[in-house]
Formats: structure tokens, C-alpha cells, sequence
């Protein structure tokens, strides 16, 4: 399973990040996606999204930084 975090900071980035979010279950291995805030960070958003097998090509909003994991443990 991988694991991608796409980020953004901004108003913009967090309708675009919600847009991203709503896209992926058309994506070939989707197994769920949670958009996050955090009021520590209140301009910071991110979209955490797992995957059966490698990520696809999925494309990203302008100005969002995305990294993909690969899951080595989990409980």
C-alpha cells in the first residue's frame, strides 16, 4: 500500500485540495482519503490518500506539493 500527501496553504489551495479530494475515488486503487486542517496550521491544508499498489498519475493543483510513502508498518 502507498500513501500520498498532497499540501497547499491558502484559501485557494484548500477549495482546490477539496476539488483533488472528490476526483480520486475514480482512480484506479483508491482506498480512502481524509482532507485535513489543524488549527495550529490554519492555512495549511492537506489531503492524506491511501492505495492498493503504487499511486497512479493522479495530477495535482497548481501550487500544491505532493510526496508519495510507501507503507512499511502499520497497526
Amino acid at each position: 500500500m502507498q500513501v500520498q500527501y498532497a499540501e497547499g496553504k491558502g484559501e485557494a489551495a484548500r477549495a482546490a485540495l477539496h476539488a483533488f479530494l472528490n476526483a480520486l475515488p475514480e482512480y484506479p486503487g483508491f482506498l480512502g482519503a481524509e482532507l485535513l486542517l489543524s488549527p495550529a496550521q490554519p492555512e495549511l491544508t492537506l489531503v492524506a490518500s491511501r492505495w492498493a499498489g503504487e499511486v497512479p498519475p493522479v495530477p495535482v493543483p497548481d501550487g500544491v506539493r505532493a510526496w508519495v510513502f510507501q507503507v512499511q508498518a502499520s497497526r
